[in-house]
């Protein structure tokens, strides 16, 4: 009987802590259109935030081009402002085909587009 209690709490303490570690995507991601292309944990269109995360922690520097980032006029930044720099211009080539279309071509939403950048380079495990 003790056994049956000890595991109905264990199951019952997991689904609480694997719940508590969810991530949903910030209101600022839905409301400005980021959930169309992209999810916290899988592959939409474009990649996983935490596969964009991953791939970029510990890198401080990140080559922006529209044409993409082997381009010849492709530029180095820091990686802030270069990733901010691909979610407002857009373009294509570091994960595969798609392209990430341009966000702020304006450039009227660049604090915005700065927490979620920060959000989802914080994902990195």
């Amino acid at each position: 009987m003790k056994s049956i209690i000890f595991s109905l709490i264990t199951a019952g303490g997991l689904m609480v802590a694997g719940s508590a570690m969810a991530i949903d995507m910030p209101p600022l991601a839905k409301k400005d259109g980021c959930t169309a292309c992209h999810a916290i944990d899988h592959k939409v269109v474009g990649p996983a935030w935490v596969d964009v995360a991953k791939k970029y922690k510990g890198v401080t520097k990140y080559k922006y081009s529209n044409n993409g980032s082997a381009a010849p006029d492709a530029k180095e930044y820091p990686l802030v402002e270069g990733l901010m720099m691909k979610v407002s211009k857009g373009g294509h080539g570091n994960w595969g085909t798609a392209a990430m279309i341009p966000n702020d071509p304006a450039g009227k939403k660049q604090a915005d587009i700065k927490e979620l950048v920060e959000f989802e380079l914080s994902l990195a495990k």
